[in-house]
């Protein structure tokens, strides 16, 4: 059953879905921006010792110690892999009508996030949509297998049957989904669900100190949201493409777009991709 937070604890089934706080996790303190990037990072573990267990903490830092800002957010997936009942991670950034994956910790990872992306439905989707951890503890049966029947389906046949879905960002905006996926049906337990939910205020933390775009251009060097962007523009442009052919909406040609994936059995990306090189046409029905 998909149990959602509030106020850090566990929630009940029907709970009113809670928002990040100015007070929760790592927004607790906006001085870390002030003390440079990976001293944020490290500032926040300290912080952060009464909530996740101390080894925890301390394993989390040694995974990322040393690792330049744009490798952060992958070594936070591979960790969370290791502390955690959990055989993957991923993290995407939150686009204008698709997610965009940006890191997973494995190729099966990040396929899960792309299946979520191309559906457009699923646990990491609900999180971002309402500002609170989704916990879909049991895609098996019940209510989280009913709540999202196809993605349900899709996670089984890929070996997934847990989802825990964390909003990354603060009260006021949702800038991307950490998922964990796990291959049985379990209930975090409190230290886990603590260790977890650290990892995601420290991925947050990692996503806003890497460079922007400027920041990349003016060290002479590669903006990490260049590989990004790219995908997103492709998907912008195929959408783009299927309007003006088909004479239909921005909405109805990213739901076609997905249709389109979802009956080949392929991601929404692999689809525009083809759409933009004119190996795939999207016609009328």
């Amino acid at each position: 059953m998909a149990v959602r937070l509030r106020d850090g604890g566990l929630g009940a089934p029907g709970d009113e879905p809670g928002r990040r706080g100015p007070e929760d996790g790592c927004f607790r303190d906006r001085r870390l921006h002030r003390h440079g990037r990976n001293h944020g990072i490290e500032v926040a573990s300290e912080r952060n010792r009464a909530h996740a267990p101390v080894n925890a903490v301390d394993a989390i830092a040694e995974g990322i110690r040393g690792e330049a800002p744009a490798e952060v957010p992958h070594r936070l997936c591979v960790v969370a892999v290791e502390l955690l009942p959990v055989t993957g991670a991923s993290v995407s950034l939150r686009g204008n009508g698709m997610p965009v994956r940006m890191s997973a910790s494995d190729d099966a990872a990040a396929r899960m996030a792309e299946i979520q992306a191309t559906l457009g439905d699923g646990p990491s989707l609900y999180a971002a949509e309402i500002g609170a951890p989704v916990l879909a503890f049991d895609l098996t049966t019940g209510r989280d297998a009913r709540r999202w029947p196809v993605f349900a389906q899709q996670a089984a046949e890929a070996g997934v049957r847990a989802v825990y879905s964390f909003p990354l960002g603060d009260d006021a905006v949702c800038v991307g989904m950490f998922d964990l996926y796990g291959d049985v049906p379990h209930e975090l337990t409190r230290e886990e669900l603590h260790t977890a939910r650290h990892l995601a205020d420290l991925m947050t933390l990692a996503l806003m100190s890497l460079p922007h775009e400027e920041d990349g251009e003016s060290a002479g060097g590669t903006s990490w949201l260049s590989g990004l962007t790219t995908d997103q523009d492709e998907i912008y442009q195929a959408i783009g493409m299927i309007m003006a052919h088909l004479g239909v909406g921005a909405e109805e040609a990213l739901a076609r777009l997905r249709a389109s994936a979802f009956a080949q059995g392929r991601t929404a990306l692999a689809v525009a991709h083809e759409v933009i090189t004119h190996r795939t046409r999207l016609d009328r029905d």
